[in-house]
């Protein structure tokens, strides 16, 4: 009797266990985005997975990217995100040109902005300076920009 009892329990357990998880729920990012400087030109964002392709994830073809007008309050929401690991980049493109205008070849000239507030030192931060995780549902971020000249 106690060996059936057992065998009970065990395939009760082992049933449990075939059952498969649910899948994670993809939710949305919120970016709230300070500090703007001018209301020209549009915001490019980027959030990526991919720390090898970070801040410049267009080479990331699963990555979320949007420009939006850098007018009034600027808020980017990022829908259908997987919970991970994500680095967002943000860029002022005040002349909308698509691209990050430099200085003398190296000083942005226009604003930019990192999740974690990143710090910028003579380059770009890394990933993990910048990396934050996306679980289900909602995750606000505020990125203040920022302005060499």
């Amino acid at each position: 009797m106690k060996a059936a009892t057992l065998g009970l329990a065990l395939f009760a357990a082992g049933a449990g266990a075939a059952v498969p998880a649910a899948p994670a729920k993809a939710g949305e990012v919120v970016i709230t985005v300070t500090n703007l400087r001018s209301e020209h030109g549009v915001v490019r964002a980027c959030m990526t997975a991919r720390a090898d392709v970070f801040p410049k994830c267009i080479k990331d073809p699963t990555a979320h990217r949007t420009a939006v007008p850098a007018n009034g309050k600027v808020e980017i929401r990022f829908t259908g995100v997987k919970p991970g690991q994500y680095a967002i980049a943000l860029l002022h493109d005040e002349n909308d040109n698509g691209k990050a205008d430099r200085s003398m070849g190296m000083m942005p000239r226009e604003g930019y902005g990192f999740s974690r507030d990143a710090p910028v030192h003579m380059a770009p931060p890394k990933f993990s300076d910048a990396v934050f995780t996306q679980g289900e549902g909602s995750h606000h971020v505020t990125i203040k920009m920022r302005y060499f000249l």
